[in-house]
């Protein structure tokens, strides 16, 4: 069944053509993600279909009561509201299940927010996003349009959020950037370019492999027209009086020939390796720990960051990583420990918010405060032509930042990063908001980057494709160290946890068994002012002293909680609402007691190499 029709779309934005006479449906069943580069209208077909927005030119044509669930890019909540009640409020009027709250809370657990009564105003923009996303999946709907529903999602809450979609009954239309994930939910692609629209049957690797024979047919039409063309051109070169004689049709078929448009070629971004020299004092941290009142991110971290490292950083969110980059930056002191930077170190950090972005400048006036001039391979290249080379051309240089699109802004922030030549690139969250086109650049440029490269990142794909060491936030400020991308980390988790449940391989937080910490901790190694390596006794940490006194009691005590609750649930048999909140209780406390078990594990293990290292 066609839910929305689209047909002859025209529609402008400022100076831009966004779409020139184009099409687009989408059918019952349908799972579309929508690709293009930045600025070119993804957000604006969105919304159009969604009908926010009108279109200047085309007719659009929705099904009879057909209901729409849609997630914009920046939400807007209601000043005042909890969570729980923005979600409430938002589900007005749509088809939801009749334990809303209930469902509220338990899917906002999925995406880690746990206080469902803070006040929407006092929360960062990821937890807005994640808290929208909540309220979009809650009712039952015909069609989901989606705009950038994997920002801010960890590796675990976008697997969820990735069996959820897999599941849903229902018609998806969705942009993300996110290619793994794009290979695992979309059964069609459509991609926008230069104002039409290409639809492309299978997932990520299908569009690739179509897209690609998609332009060798064109290619081909195209040697094949300027071969014509050359033979007509040859026949109407013949003089006026043969042309004189010659047929109309034949000269109009030349001039049909002549006037049509060959296929353009992509403008690609044009990233080149601009770093400065790096010496060899690099970047050395020592000890560092950092903590939060009770919270503690981070525990003794040592590490010597090597020329040409690439080392990614994943965990849960909040788990402490963008904290590491901010230490490593400067940006804040650890508690204990120190950071060593080398004199030759320049850092380029490119955070999640695009910090100290004026966006009431002009393009090109942002880039000129960087630098009138950068030295590339080609020579001296002015801040116009950089802006040129990232896809911003002379029109759009004028424009003030705050009239571009969110990857647009993370573009030209990119840019700015860039252009102060660092030999140390610290990258939190930087697929959030590229496109494809640009992230396959920026990938092909970090592989010839001379310098160290350190990312913050969830997206899997970008972890696989440019990183070669992962530190993995584990929890209880412990980061463990893995060798290869995410994929490599992936099955070396779960070698060493084959009983646990893959969710949590793919970066939960939760405290890892026995056998895996042991093997991580083992007997650290201490570097003497002297350069040698010494070997330093094993012993106890203030925090897991602090555990181990109380562990057994507290797991005691969860056992009593879950036989309690195992008798409330008998009782409760008929009382369906009482029911769900008693399994749902009885579900926390299962994993609270698997947690407190694994952490029991490796302390008593750890305890008795304490004894036998004395």
């Amino acid at each position: 069944m066609n839910l929305i029709t689209i047909e002859h779309l025209t529609k402008s934005y400022t100076e831009r053509l966004l779409f020139d006479d184009t099409n687009f449906a989408v059918n019952d069943g349908e799972k579309i993600g929508i690709i293009g580069i930045n600025g070119t209208g993804k957000s604006t077909l969105l919304k159009i279909a969604a009908g926010l927005e009108e279109p200047d030119g085309g007719t659009v044509v929705r099904g009879r009561n057909l209901d729409i669930r849609y997630l914009p890019q920046n939400p807007v909540f209601t000043a005042g509201d909890t969570i729980l009640e923005s979600i409430v409020r938002d589900n007005e009027g749509h088809e939801c299940p009749w334990d809303l709250e209930s469902q509220a809370k338990t899917m906002l657990t999925k995406v880690g927010i746990f206080d469902f009564n803070a006040k929407v105003e006092t929360l960062s923009g990821g937890q807005r996003k994640r808290i929208a996303l909540v309220s979009t999946l809650m009712s039952d709907t015909d069609l989901l349009i989606l705009d950038e529903p994997t920002n801010h999602l960890d590796s675990q809450m976008a697997q969820w959020l990735e069996d959820h979609l897999k599941r849903f009954r229902g018609a998806i239309v969705m942009i993300t950037h996110d290619r793994y994930f794009l290979d695992s939910v979309t059964n069609r692609i459509v991609e926008l370019d230069k104002g039409k629209l290409y639809s492309y049957q299978g997932g990520y690797g299908g569009y690739l492999k179509l897209k690609a024979e998609r332009l060798d047919m064109e290619a081909a039409s195209e040697r094949k027209r300027q071969s014509i063309l050359k033979v007509e051109l040859a026949w109407m070169q013949r003089g006026a009086r043969a042309r004189s004689t010659k047929q109309k049709a034949h000269i109009q078929r030349y001039e049909a020939l002549r006037d049509q448009k060959g296929p353009q070629e992509d403008k690609e971004v044009e990233m080149e390796s601009v770093s400065s020299r790096l010496g060899r004092t690099t970047v050395e941290a020592e000890g560092l720990c950092k903590a939060y009142g009770s919270k503690v991110l981070i525990q003794d971290f040592d590490y010597i960051f090597l020329k040409n490292d690439r080392v990614g950083i994943i965990g849960p969110n909040g788990s402490g990583k963008s904290t590491l980059m901010k230490m490593i930056a400067g940006w804040i002191q650890p508690d204990k420990g120190r950071i060593i930077i080398g004199q030759t170190v320049k850092i380029g950090c490119f955070s999640q918010e695009n910090e100290a972005m004026d966006e009431s400048l002009k393009v090109i006036d942002y880039i000129r405060n960087a630098a009138e001039y950068v030295q590339t391979r080609d020579g001296s290249i002015s801040a116009s032509q950089m802006l040129e080379r990232f896809l911003f051309p002379p029109d759009i240089q004028y424009t003030a930042i705050s009239r571009l699109s969110g990857g647009e802004k993370r573009r030209l922030y990119l840019l700015r990063i860039l252009m102060d030549a660092p030999n140390v690139l610290l990258l939190d969250e930087p697929t959030n908001d590229l496109d494809i086109r640009t992230l396959t650049i920026l990938e092909d440029y970090l592989d010839g980057f001379e310098g160290i490269v350190v990312a913050v990142s969830h997206d899997r794909y970008f972890l696989d494709r440019t990183m070669r060491r992962i530190f993995a936030f584990e929890g209880q400020g412990w980061v463990t160290r893995y060798e290869g991308g995410f994929t490599d980390y992936q099955a070396a988790w779960e070698r060493k946890h084959p009983k646990e449940n893959t969710d949590s391989a793919r970066g939960d937080g939760r405290q890892p068994g026995a056998k895996g910490r042991a093997q991580v901790k083992g007997k650290a190694e201490n570097r003497g002012k002297d350069g040698r390596i010494r070997e330093k006794k094993l012993k106890f940490t203030y925090q897991e002293q602090k555990d181990w006194e109380v562990i057994e009691d507290q797991i005691q005590r969860l056992e009593e909680e879950m036989k309690n609750l195992d008798s409330q649930i008998e009782a409760a048999a008929r009382d369906f609402v009482k029911l769900r909140e008693l399994m749902e209780e009885k579900e926390e406390k299962e994993r609270l007691l698997e947690e407190k078990m694994e952490r029991w594990m490796y302390l008593n293990e750890l305890a008795d190499r304490i004894a036998a290292d004395r």
